[in-house]
């Protein structure tokens, strides 16, 4: 059976969906798509051959409701759509900190809500999701909430009191690691190389590392081990960044991503 879909709120995240849903075989006719402005509407239509609605005729007309506006359009979009969504709607909110709880409390008693926290790799189908059900999601809610985010990368059931430490790791975890190479190429200005090769090797480095993490089934401390001698270049490195505190600042920055995201649920 083919279900309507409709993604609410078609930000970065939002249209990664889409164009996962499109690569993966579903047609532009089983989509729709809303937004807030007329000029995103039209870029959507001609680039993905989609309909755009408003939010009630999307609740109204599709089998799987989207939400993929930020945590503080929420409430107000469930407003909305609250008069609209019968009881057999599914509902995947892909919003950070909102709870299936929340979304719950604004729908027609018994309607089935998926949380997913996907990442910004969406965009070129490597986004690992993780995904949670409420209260009343079956097994086959949560096999079409899969079916939809690996479309876009990879996913991962949790149960919901574990969401806000995977929005930490997971769902922030991009930012991070941009983070550290922008560090990185920084410092390889430092030492005299120019800032594209300096980019080029901190890239390449962190792509050939992470397939090697993927597919090697090592621990990181064994290939951090392989790549490190005794009274070497690379034990000199890391024993910097111990003195420095990395691994406490990182441990540090995690928590404080999980909080926030626990304060989004609350409202803050």
């Amino acid at each position: 059976m083919t279900h309507k879909i409709a993604v609410l709120g078609t930000g970065k995240i939002g249209e990664a969906l889409l164009g996962g849903m499109l690569r993966a075989g579903r047609a532009p006719a089983d989509l729709l798509v809303t937004v807030r402005r007329a000029e995103r509407a039209r870029a959507l239509r001609a680039r993905h051959g989609v309909e755009t609605v408003g939010n009630a005729e999307a609740a109204k007309n599709a089998d799987i409701l989207i939400l993929a506006v930020k945590p503080q359009d929420m409430a107000a979009l469930l407003d909305e759509l609250a008069p609209h969504t019968p009881a057999d709607r599914l509902v995947i909110s892909a919003a950070a900190g909102i709870t299936t709880g929340f979304v719950e409390s604004h729908l027609t008693p018994g309607t089935p809500v998926v949380r997913v926290m996907p990442n910004t790799p969406a965009l070129v189908d490597e986004a690992m999701s993780v995904i949670s059900g409420g209260t009343h999601a079956t097994e086959e809610h949560l096999a079409h909430a899969e079916d939809i985010f690996n479309g876009v990368g990879k996913t991962l059931r949790l149960p919901e009191s574990q969401q806000d430490a995977a929005t930490a790791l997971s769902g922030s975890g991009p930012a991070y690691f941009y983070f550290l190479v922008e560090a990185m190429t920084d410092a390889g200005i430092l030492l005299g190389l120019p800032r594209d090769k300096a980019h080029d090797l901190i890239v390449q480095a962190a792509i050939g590392a992470s397939v090697m993490l993927r597919d090697s089934g090592e621990h990181p401390v064994t290939l951090r081990g392989a790549v490190t001698s005794p009274g070497g270049t690379t034990i000199s490195a890391i024993r910097e960044l111990e003195n420095h505190g990395v691994r406490a600042a990182l441990i540090a920055a995690l928590e404080a991503a999980r909080d926030r995201s626990r304060q989004l649920a609350a409202g803050a």
